[in-house]
């Protein structure tokens, strides 16, 4: 018994992590997204080089280490770029773009991903974190508004930054987000490369997105010149997929400012005010969007109660929880629902 039990213990911490990862998915899901979980992970890098020396067709080699199901840490090959015009110009940390080769993630965590993104404070700052953490919140809101959404992970990050001949190891939270081609494959659909006018985009799925834009307060977005979203075809329609919400007023992250993308000057100065930036439609297809929001209520404070243990100022947390109890009170009455939406919407 107590070989069998030593054979057991040594392939237990011995085996390599990635033999673990037996079933790589579930469904069309990767392993990776469903578990939700904080991945752990490790990355050092030099801010400045990769800022500085890589742009949309230029990476540079890294090692990701990442802690497998034991607890131990595996190292993954792959090459990282940095992404955002805006963030790579104005923030310290700019969004990351990896890129994985298929033959270094089999048998991983990682595999079925080629590409992700990953989301890192933009300042050194407080509250840089919990910036992270309301971002998170909104993808995972968008969530329950709608099937066509990327899928997301909460990841604690080891960031080793490389200064010269010098290190400084900083705790960060990050948000790896799947890549637009695993999106089109887990809902059989696919992306569609080239601006589509915001009123030939399907009407129910155009209407979901301006309402959680307008949830989160977010005006950095554009349906029409596809900033800060994409577009898929899926079930023979056309459906925009946002992404990017760090300009919004639930994150009220620092640097956020009320964005004019398309030329639309609106009338507000504060990101956390709310403005309506969906076109007219049918009123009767407004108020059944209404009425999913109103009904998926409880599932949306679900998801941010669960998040609240994950910042690092409980003030974040009421302010953002509030936040969202604002929409909803405006939603719920008729004459704010009819004055801030209804009427607010677009004809052009």
């Amino acid at each position: 018994m107590k070989k069998i039990c030593l054979i057991l213990l040594l392939w237990f911490y011995v085996i390599p992590g990635n033999l673990l990862y037996a079933q790589q998915t579930i469904g069309e899901t990767t392993i990776l997204f469903s578990n939700q979980e904080p991945l752990f992970i490790k990355l050092r890098m030099s801010v400045k080089d990769v800022k500085k020396n890589t742009n949309d067709s230029t990476f540079l080699e890294s090692i990701l280490y990442y802690k497998n199901e034991v607890g131990l840490y595996d190292s993954l090959k792959i090459d990282l770029r940095a992404r955002g015009n805006n963030r790579r110009d104005n923030c310290y940390y700019a969004p990351l773009k990896l890129k994985l080769s298929k033959s270094a993630t089999k048998g991983t965590l990682f595999e079925g991903n080629k590409k992700l993104k990953l989301v890192l404070p933009c300042l050194i700052e407080s509250h840089n974190n919990d910036y992270v953490i309301k971002e998170l919140m909104a993808y995972q809101l968008y969530e329950i508004v709608t099937p066509v959404h990327y899928k997301t992970r909460l990841v604690n990050i080891e960031f080793i930054e490389e200064k010269g001949k010098r290190t400084i190891t900083k705790d960060l939270k990050g948000v790896l987000i799947e890549d637009i081609d695993n999106v089109a494959k887990r809902l059989h659909g696919n992306e569609i490369k080239r601006r589509i006018l915001p009123l030939q985009q399907d009407d129910l799925a155009s209407i979901r997105n301006s309402f959680f834009q307008y949830l989160i307060a977010n005006t950095d977005f554009s349906t029409t010149y596809l900033h800060n979203g994409k577009l898929l075809f899926v079930d023979k329609k056309i459906i925009p997929l946002p992404y990017d919400f760090d300009m919004s007023g639930l994150v009220d992250a620092s640097y956020s400012v009320v964005s004019n993308i398309q030329n639309v000057t609106l009338d507000i100065t504060d990101v956390k005010e709310r403005v309506y930036k969906g076109y007219k439609r049918d009123a009767l297809l407004f108020e059944q969007v209404r009425k999913e929001f109103i009904n998926n209520k409880s599932k949306m404070f679900e998801v941010i109660d669960h998040l609240e243990k994950h910042f690092e100022d409980s003030n974040q947390f009421i302010i953002a929880k509030r936040f969202v109890t604002e929409f909803f009170d405006i939603i719920e009455n008729d004459k704010s629902f009819k004055k801030k939406i209804l009427d607010k919407a677009r004809e052009d």
